[in-house]
């Protein structure tokens, strides 16, 4: 095998934790239980010589000794999964999560994974992502990815504040790929257009990988209507991605990343809606003329000192990093005020800067210490104005010339968190992780905690494994969410509050137990069972109760999640396939935040009885199908399933359920004087079943929203 062909193989098995012969064959999303009990105590030798597929090599091997996944349950996308899905990497990063177990999908793109209200932690070969302001746009690039693990359950000490899955990513770079890049042309129904290109290479020292790509189509976010074609729903979408190293020497490695999103989204209009409000003498107003519309930016830049200090026997990483995001929602002026009684114009704005540090030793033969530190300082900013009517005591217009109401707020946020944990290898096949974190945050409230961790994985036979954990998590809510409300100014308005109690939201803490077990069945079927159970006090959600798609957080005073997941994963010859299944329950009590949001009559009922959040479904499934037919042919088969999100008065009731089928078709051509042409054609919905993900009720959901009619794309890609 060429040398920088066997690098990539080897980097890739050792990077996911899995066998080498078995990342080469993988083709499905592959469901484990982390934590083999052999793993994770070997040291690389250090090279004498300064080769650079060798010295990356080892570096990859030493960074992915910083982070263990011992305990919990894990889901593998390697490229070649990736690449076998209908899109290919032209999919969403959110659309490619949504064929892990227990991963349910909602509306502007959200993802709920074991009855979270998203909570996902993003990493970049180890390296924590701020997050971004929520909106419905991606800010990660499917293409940059070479591999992806997605992470759940009861999570080691080293990793907090985002632990309802974590997305690592281990990033494509030039000395991998070496010198050269990549053209795609996507595009087909709804007017979509997607051209991309990879460029990526090394010389000496350095390596890079750059990526950019550009979407532009007429189904931005999700149609209200059951129409096929939504009604004021464009979007353009820039994204881009890079990574730039450098090899300092034969065990020293620096690297910068960096990463664009400029997003720009259309408010899609319902038709037929009745203004509820005169503005001046207009009366009436056709609301599929309504003209809303929002951008959402993010710009991030990390600096890495990554490797392995011979002396100290220890491996480190150390990472500085700044994330600048932004939310700008421009209403339609007259529109809002005739519907809603209120026009918003938004502004928010969000500065972080971070620093991360994650080191290993290993402690005689048994024991891998791993400890480290995060610090974020944040400075928040809202700029909202609002246009609304004089109204009286029970918010009936008094005069239809509107006024404006100026509320900005702004804020300085810190976050600061430090673990230690020991991996102790008890026996050949036994291994245990144990160690506490600690977490302060301060910012609208003052918070902290000290979190034990234990996780174990025991090898009962070669084909079984079982695994069992107990974490104890402290979630700070997203401070770029909270935009305190200034209540008093918008009494005597057309939107005057319902309720004047506003408490500050509240960090959310809670105690995560979870029992899995993984059975190999015969040389090409893996199953896998996992059950977890959560009990949480202040347990966070979100919602949206205005017209601007921003979310707002709230505190159930407590919550109690549990569920079940089976997953399958079959890899014989050209045939690979898996299916997963989920059941879960996640249900709150009591809200004790944000309560001027809530109507006074939800609000009383959910004081004194246990309701669904508005994210909660009770069955979730995925699966899919893949076939080579010969080396430069391959087809297949996704879809997805769910009993349907909540409805209804205080969540009382459920939407049907959905079945979306996906197929794909590939092909690569030999053309004389151009080489190989790979061709993609997708057809996304097949059936084209339509479905509501939500009817505009429940708590904190404005808008209906329908999954995606039938579409047909094709894809053209060409390496060179």
């Amino acid at each position: 095998m060429h040398l920088k062909a066997l690098f990539l193989a080897t980097t890739a098995a050792l990077g996911a934790g899995i066998p080498l012969a078995a990342a080469l064959a993988q083709g499905a999303p592959q469901t484990t239980q982390n934590g083999s009990a052999a793993a994770g105590n070997a040291k690389p030798a250090s090279p004498k010589t300064l080769d650079t597929i060798h010295v990356i090599a080892t570096l990859d091997r030493s960074r992915n000794a910083l982070s263990p996944d011992t305990g919990t349950s894990e889901t593998l996308f390697t490229q070649q999964t990736l690449q076998q899905m209908p899109q290919g990497d032209n999919a969403p990063l959110n659309q490619v999560l949504l064929q892990a177990p227990g991963v349910v999908q909602d509306s502007f793109g959200q993802l709920h994974v074991r009855g979270n209200h998203g909570n996902l932690q993003y990493r970049i070969n180890g390296i924590i992502i701020p997050e971004s302001i929520s909106g419905f746009g991606q800010t990660l690039d499917t293409r940059a990815i070479e591999s992806m693990q997605f992470l759940t359950g009861a999570l080691p000490a080293q990793y907090g504040y985002r632990t309802a899955g974590v997305v690592n990513i281990t990033t494509k770079n030039g000395a991998q790929l070496g010198n050269g890049g990549n053209f795609t042309l996507y595009g087909g129904s709804f007017g979509t257009f997607n051209p991309s290109f990879e460029l990526h290479g090394d010389e000496g020292r350095w390596s890079y990988y750059l990526t950019a790509n550009f979407l532009r189509n007429n189904i931005g976010i999700q149609n209200p209507t059951p129409s096929r074609n939504a009604i004021h729903d464009h979007t353009d979408q820039l994204q881009s991605f890079g990574y730039v190293s450098y090899l300092i020497d034969s065990t020293t490695r620096a690297g910068f990343y960096f990463g664009t999103a400029d997003n720009r989204f259309q408010i899609p209009d319902n038709p037929g809606q009745q203004p509820g409000f005169a503005y001046g003498d207009i009366t009436d107003f056709n609301s599929a003329d309504l003209n809303e519309n929002q951008r959402e930016v993010t710009r991030f830049g990390i600096f890495s000192l990554q490797g392995h200090s011979e002396a100290l026997q220890t491996d480190y990483q150390i990472a500085i990093g700044q994330r600048f995001s932004s939310i700008d929602f421009q209403p339609d002026p007259i529109g809002d005020l005739m519907f809603n009684g209120v026009a918003s114009t938004i502004g928010n704005r969000n500065r972080a800067n971070t620093l991360q540090a994650d080191f290993s030793t290993p402690i005689g033969d048994a024991h891998l210490l791993r400890y480290g530190l995060f610090v974020e300082q944040q400075r928040a900013i809202a700029n909202n104005s609002s246009l609304v009517f004089p109204a009286d005591a029970d918010g009936n217009q008094t005069s239809t010339i509107p006024f404006t109401i100026v509320d900005d707020h702004a804020k300085i946020a810190h976050l600061y968190g430090a673990y230690v944990q020991d991996q102790w290898q008890v026996a050949d096949n036994l291994v245990v992780n144990y160690g506490l974190r600690a977490d302060r945050v301060s910012a609208y409230v003052h918070e902290g905690q000290v979190s034990p961790r234990l996780g174990m994985v025991w090898n009962v036979t070669p084909n079984t494994t079982l695994h069992a954990g107990y974490s104890r998590y402290f979630t700070p809510p997203d401070t770029e969410l909270i935009s305190p409300t200034d209540i008093a100014l918008f009494q005597g308005t057309t939107n005057q509050v319902r309720s004047e109690v506003n408490t500050e939201v509240k960090s959310e803490r809670s105690n995560y137990y979870d029992v899995g077990v993984q059975q190999q069945v015969g040389r090409y079927l893996t199953l896998g069972l996992d059950g977890y159970y959560s009990e949480v006090t202040d347990l966070q959600d979100e919602g949206q109760f205005g017209a601007a798609l921003v979310y707002s957080p709230f505190n159930y005073a407590r919550g109690r999640v549990r569920g079940i997941e089976f997953s399958a994963n079959y890899q014989r010859g050209a045939w690979s396939a898996y299916f997963n299944l989920a059941q879960s329950r996640a249900m709150g009590k009591d809200v004790v935040s944000d309560q001027f949001n809530f109507d006074p009559q939800e609000l009383a009922y959910i004081a004194s009885h246990w309701v669904h959040l508005d994210h909660d479904q009770k069955l979730a499934a995925s699966g899919g199908v893949n076939y080579a037919i010969d080396a430069d042919t391959r087809v297949g088969a996704d879809f997805l399933y769910g009993s349907g999100l909540r409805r209804g008065f205080a969540n009382t009731s459920s939407l049907p359920s959905y079945f979306q089928l996906n197929l794909s078709l590939e092909h690569g051509f030999r053309l004389p004087g151009f080489g190989k042409l790979d061709a993609r054609l997708a057809v996304i919905n097949a059936l084209d079943r339509l479905y509501e993900l939500r009817d505009g009720s429940g708590i904190g959901v404005g808008a209906p929203q329908y999954g995606p009619r039938r579409g047909v794309y094709l894809g053209l890609s060409k390496d060179f």
